[in-house]
């Protein structure tokens, strides 16, 4: 952090990011300017920025051969399960039934509360700076995973379970609790940590909850303008599940559709089984979309055709999905996302490949979108606030770059590494406003 007599803060490196979807946008010996609210003042070129006179000193970090990029955004995963990461070899129930729910189960007490103080600096280790998060239906962990998060410094949306319903193996909690508990967590934490973190109204998926429950928490995120978090159309044994269940219902989104769950405060996980309608319902709400590529490799669920659904306008942003997902690392997933692609390319004609720039807009400006803070997180424009993922060049490259030369590398190339080597070994410092939330104790990197 800058000290009290330098009110801003300077970045050196190759910085890049994608202020559109597929327009990969750098400055090669870049640079990025804090203020001290944590609002980027500018950025461009090292050469003209870093030498201007201004009203107060720079403090600069120049820790060498750096990407810089816009801070990497996960907009769908579940706080409880990374614990049980790589689990199991099942579809997606009865994983459900055999790892995840007796582990929601027991994420509760002092074990619960020691994870959820464990799980953040997990996060921004990866590079991540904002997510939307699960918990489970215990307000005790629950209540934990949020002043972890607060104490974390990070961007959260994150909400508590909302189950009543369901089989047997599954946790639930009666309908009226559930909701008493959902608006005392809303009165303590939306807004909270000067409005870094956000209360999302959490009903698991249809599957698990009654009429009655999906209708309420669709009434309690509109008297208190949160978000909704829920799963759609994962698997299609899912889907069967839910025809049988509501057979009243179009399909699976108009389940959540008639109970008033779809809009632009909405994300849905997965929705890789979507019907034309549905897909038009999604995009008549502007409901949003967190595509969860290693999460429905690991489960067999399926791959979401991502091109089409880009076509036709939804807003898409990419979540590791913990536990089903095997990392928080969203690098990770940017390189899923591309390669399901090009394996849908084995078996269907003329499959647009989806290019490292586009992946990594999905992991950034993309997320941003699709929780509505496109305007203040995402990209690096002036005015923005400074969320920020620095990234060690020689750390993603052979050799550590021992025998190679980083300064030969274009932006793309170096986005390329990334995508395809990055991860928690290559991050080196991790801002949220202009403040570090995580910085590498690595000595290589420095």
């Amino acid at each position: 952090m800058p000290s009290e007599s330098a009110n801003y803060l300077g970045l050196r490196g190759c910085v890049i990011d994608t202020p559109a979807y597929g327009r990969l946008r750098s400055w090669r010996d870049g640079a990025v300017i804090i203020s001290s609210d944590g609002k980027i003042e500018e950025v461009g070129e090292y050469q003209l920025i870093g030498r201007k006179t201004r009203s107060a000193p720079v403090r600069w970090i120049e820790p060498g051969p750096v990407a810089i990029f816009p801070g990497l955004i996960d907009v769908h995963t579940h706080v409880p399960q990374y614990a049980v990461v790589a689990r199991g070899r099942g579809r997606l129930l009865e994983w459900l039934n055999q790892y995840i729910f007796p582990k929601e189960r027991a994420f509760t007490g002092a074990s619960g509360k020691r994870e959820a103080k464990s799980f953040f600096p997990q996060l921004a280790r990866q590079g991540t700076t904002t997510a939307a998060l699960y918990t489970t239906i215990y307000p005790d962990s629950t209540e934990a995973a949020f002043e972890a998060a607060a104490e974390s410094g990070m961007r959260i949306i994150m909400g508590a379970m909302m189950m009543d319903s369901g089989a047997a193996q599954q946790p639930r909690k009666a309908l009226s609790i559930s909701a008493l508990e959902t608006e005392q967590l809303i009165a303590k934490w939306h807004g909270a940590n000067d409005g870094l973190i956000e209360y999302a109204v959490s009903p698991r998926f249809a599957l698990s909850c009654s009429d009655q429950l999906l209708a309420r928490a669709g009434q309690i995120a509109k008297q208190h303008n949160c978000y909704i978090q829920t799963h759609l159309a994962e698997t299609k044994d899912e889907c069967a599940r839910v025809k049988h269940l509501f057979p009243w219902a179009h399909d699976y989104t108009d389940v959540y559709e008639k109970h008033g769950l779809l809009g632009p405060r909405t994300i849905l996980g997965h929705c890789i089984h979507l019907n034309e309608r549905e897909q038009q319902a999604l995009l008549a709400t502007d409901t949003k979309i967190a595509h969860c590529p290693t999460a429905n490799l690991f489960l067999n669920s399926g791959i979401m055709p991502l091109p089409e659904y880009q076509a036709l306008g939804l807003n898409i942003g990419l979540g590791t999905d913990v536990a089903a997902g095997p990392e928080l690392n969203l690098w990770q997933v940017m390189r899923s996302a591309i390669e399901s692609q090009r394996a849908r390319g084995f078996y269907e004609k003329d499959i647009p490949l989806i290019s490292p720039a586009e992946a990594l807009y999905l992991a950034t400006l993309g997320g941003a979108q699709v929780l509505g803070k496109g305007d203040i997180i995402g990209s690096f424009e002036q005015g923005k606030d400074a969320d920020i993922t620095v990234m060690s060049i020689p750390a993603i490259l052979p050799y550590r770059g021992t025998s190679l030369h980083a300064e030969a590398l274009s932006a793309a190339d170096i986005l390329a590494l990334c995508v395809y080597r990055g991860g928690p070994h290559a991050v080196m410092e991790t801002f949220v406003r202009g403040k570090s939330v995580y910085r590498s104790a690595d000595p290589e990197l420095f």
